[in-house]
């Protein structure tokens, strides 16, 4: 028996709730398959497989490009506006895909934007049969690619700051170009970084539902959706869940792996910072475009075609009750982000006071669930809660309880618990690790009790990382499209679901409004965290 029962059982309490979905799916793969399943396994199965390797394998391809090239480039010279592209190529994180997917059709489309545009310019033509129309397969990758490369970008330039400028001089001292030095030193020395990036996008690639969905690809995700939605067979979307689970799980565990090697000690006394070169001529002008692209086409474009829209079509402001959609997004990510806080907070706290192995074991198994798609999540919810009621109405004389679970602010509440208790429990434990134990000891010495040491001197230190936690947290919740669709309350409509909606049923231009609010309340916690995320001690 551990000696701090309260804290042994409350991370096992956490852990077995995070759990549920992950037993929950595998499970599945143990019970009998519906008629639906084995018509798909005959039909489009493995169309949704190669769909989703296909995606996944140019996404991987094209945020490698623009995540390493931009995070050199502003990490290793000085060109105009150098400085402000550093921070500013993080604003694609707030454009989700779908966002991005609604503008690029929105553009492109057949007398949409671009049609206007080159009939103002020059007059009146057919112009369609000149305009590209990316949409299928390539207008999905174009969209998340865009929408997600921020994370190999963040990561890969974070690594490269805490290169030292040691290693690149001996490099030149040796002969090597600048070429040279970046293909065998620099990246090499960043691989951890890259690859864990690569991981990343890759989970929330595989996992996307929207874009692909209003792209009209068939995946592994829309598949799980259909099967549930339109065929209402939840063994079957179990059963798909497993599949795209293994999928998820590999990346997982490479993510997990790459991070081994890396490097989180703050560099040595030999450590010099990196000195930039400043760029001139056509060299300053290439990579000043490069990144001006970048950020143009990611984060510029989208917010142009949202605000052109809002501002071509003033009726919907009527149609769209932004005051409601307002209050049910500051409920839901107010009480979700206080949830996750404070039990991280007290688990990380927890953790170290018992100092037990098997509590260890238990939060960290219980940290998994971020790795868990949207989609899978909600199946697995519905799929334990339905099979939790229909038990209690049998045994007990209770009634149906699945609506206090599904439908409900509660249960989207709980969803939310699980999929991003990994992001507050390790954003927390990153800055806690850095209060050193004889704080602790000090504390006690002066009379202290372990509750006095932990609100007068724990919380009051973790403050600034409390708030940056809030604000990661919050950006996740705004941006969740499938899981808020699957489990919301009926008429509950939050700006990602409400975005959908419209375009799903052809009214883009209805749905520009709560795109835009959208991406300007991420825009603005992205900025609040930019300090933060980008600074070259994090």
């Amino acid at each position: 028996m551990t000696k701090y029962n309260f804290w042994f059982f409350s991370s096992f309490i956490v852990a077995a709730i995070v759990a549920l979905p992950i037993l929950t799916v595998f499970s599945s793969f143990f019970l009998e398959t519906s008629f639906y399943f084995d018509l798909l396994k005959k039909t489009f199965l493995y169309d949704y497989i190669f769909n989703s390797l296909t995606l996944l394998i140019f996404v991987l391809i094209f945020t490698f490009i623009i995540g390493v090239a931009s995070a050199y480039f502003v990490s290793f010279y000085k060109f105009p506006l150098s400085n402000f592209f550093s921070w500013a190529l993080i604003l694609a994180f707030a454009v989700p895909a779908y966002i991005y997917g609604f503008s690029i059709i929105a553009f492109f489309e057949n007398y949409g934007t671009a049609f206007t545009i080159l009939t103002n310019l020059f007059g009146d033509f057919n112009y369609n049969i000149y305009i590209p129309k990316p949409d299928g397969l390539i207008g999905s990758v174009i969209s998340i690619s865009l929408s997600l490369f921020p994370y190999v970008y963040i990561l890969t330039r974070s690594s490269f700051l805490y290169q030292s400028n040691n290693y690149i001089e001996v490099g030149h001292n040796l002969g090597l170009s600048e070429k040279e030095t970046l293909l065998k030193i620099i990246l090499p020395s960043a691989r951890p970084a890259i690859i864990a990036g690569l991981a990343l996008v890759s989970m929330e690639c595989l996992s996307d539902f929207g874009t692909v969905s209003f792209f009209g690809v068939n995946t592994l995700t829309t598949g799980i959706y259909n099967s549930w939605l339109a065929y209402d067979d939840l063994n079957t979307a179990n059963q798909i869940s497993f599949v795209l689970l293994l999928f998820i799980l590999v990346m997982f565990s490479l993510e997990i792996y790459s991070r081994k090697e890396a490097r989180y000690h703050q560099p040595g006394r030999g450590f010099k910072p990196i000195q930039k070169i400043k760029l001139s001529g056509k060299k300053s002008l290439f990579v000043f475009l490069f990144c001006f692209t970048v950020l143009f086409v990611s984060f510029i474009f989208p917010v142009s075609q949202m605000i052109y829209w809002t501002l071509k079509y003033p009726k919907y402001f009527s149609d769209i009750n932004i005051l409601t959609i307002n209050l049910n997004t500051i409920i839901v990510v107010g009480i979700s982000s206080l949830i996750l806080v404070s039990i991280s907070l007290i688990i990380n706290y927890g953790n170290r006071l018992s100092k037990n192995k098997i509590l260890n074991y238990l939060t960290n198994f219980s940290i998994s669930g971020y790795a868990i798609p949207g989609v899978i999540l909600a199946v697995a919810f519905i799929t334990f809660f339905s099979n939790l009621s229909d038990l209690v109405s049998e045994n007990t004389n209770f009634g149906s309880t699945k609506k206090i679970f599904i439908g409900s602010i509660f249960g989207l509440i709980l969803a939310y618990f699980i999929r991003f208790f990994s992001l507050s429990f390790n954003g927390i434990k990153s800055s806690y690790e850095k209060i050193n134990n004889s704080i602790d000891e000090s504390a006690y010495l002066l009379g202290y009790s372990k509750a006095k040491t932990f609100s007068k001197i724990h919380v009051p230190y973790l403050k600034n990382n409390l708030i940056l936690v809030v604000v990661l947290i919050s950006l996740e919740i705004i941006k969740e499209l499938p899981m808020t669709m699957i489990l919301r309350p009926f008429n509950f409509e939050t700006f990602a679901t409400q975005a959908y909606i419209y375009a799903s049923q052809d009214l883009l231009e209805a749905a520009a409004l709560p795109s835009l609010f959208l991406i300007g309340w991420a825009s603005i916690l992205l900025l609040f965290a930019s300090g933060y995320i980008l600074s070259k001690k994090n």
